[in-house]
């Protein structure tokens, strides 16, 4: 198989655990080359996700490293897996491979801890709504572009309807329900919708005032995705230059602690509710 040109976030991730397997393990490159019978170029590549890996090769490697964390193991297999293509891939040289790879991280996920200052969640908005949104970019996109980010984040959205889906957990701040993108009515109706999909067992909704006052964090948007097993969590930070992910130990850490302090400042499901409610009437 040829080397990928633009291995997606996913794929980068298996590499980089890979990577952190053998270094923790104090195994050179040179020694899992030998071991599975292929070029020291081959692995390099397969640790920056160029190259793919085949599971049973996988497991060599992590037994090799000394690795006995049968769950892990398995979860790597799994990134490993050539699988069937996402709704995404329909996408892909069309739209930027961050947003794909938003999608990808999503479909994958056991359980989405978000926090919002600004912006509705992507996965909540309307469909005016989010028009509002990529018509407010610099510089403008070409109309063709913006239909096709909006049809593919109305696509994502579907991951909250499908069977099984994961625990959503969003922190809303008070100024993003505020925001009056669109004019009133598109803001009125990004409001009610909010209050419908909260109504979803899965979906849980909390609001942070105004007056809860200081929280961490520089105001972007925050995603935090769980996987099967807690070494696999990613954050997604929003950036003017597109999504950033991020897995080190310490950055995952960080964010679950910026999220932990802003839900200890939010109003709890019913109150939230009701604060949602009460500043759509009022618009």
């Amino acid at each position: 198989m040829p080397p990928r040109t633009s291995p997606t976030e996913r794929q980068k991730r298996l590499g980089f655990e890979l990577h952190k397997l053998r270094q923790a393990a104090g195994v050179t490159a040179e020694a899992v080359a030998s071991l599975l019978g292929v070029d020291r170029s081959k692995i390099s590549n397969i640790e920056k996700g160029v190259r793919a890996i085949s599971p049973d090769r996988l497991r060599t490697w992590a037994c090799h490293c000394a690795c006995s964390d049968d769950a892990y193991i398995e979860a790597l297999t799994e990134l490993a897996q050539p699988g069937t293509r996402g709704w995404w891939e329909r996408y892909r040289g069309a739209l930027p491979g961050g947003l794909l790879d938003i999608a990808e991280l999503e479909a994958h996920a056991v359980r989405l801890r978000t926090a919002h200052t600004v912006h509705i969640p992507g996965l909540l908005q309307t469909v005016d709504h989010a028009r509002t949104i990529f018509e407010a970019v610099v510089p403008p996109l070409p109309q063709r572009e913006l239909e096709l980010r909006l049809v593919h984040r109305l696509e994502r959205q579907r991951v909250l309807a499908q069977e099984n889906p994961p625990e959503y957990h969003c922190i809303i701040h008070e100024a993003a329900l505020r925001m009056q993108f669109g004019g009133r009515s598109v803001a009125r109706a990004q409001l009610q919708h909010l209050v419908s999909m909260s109504e979803l067992s899965h979906v849980h909704l909390r609001v942070l005032p105004v007056a809860s006052g200081v929280f961490p964090g520089a105001g972007q948007t925050l995603v935090y995705a769980e996987a099967t097993v807690p070494q696999l969590d990613t954050v997604q930070i929003d950036s003017t230059h597109g999504p950033e992910f991020l897995c080190g130990e310490a950055q995952l850490s960080k964010y679950r602690a910026q999220l932990e302090w802003m839900g200890r400042l939010a109003l709890g499901p019913d109150e939230s509710l009701r604060f949602i409610q009460d500043i759509a009437r009022h618009l």
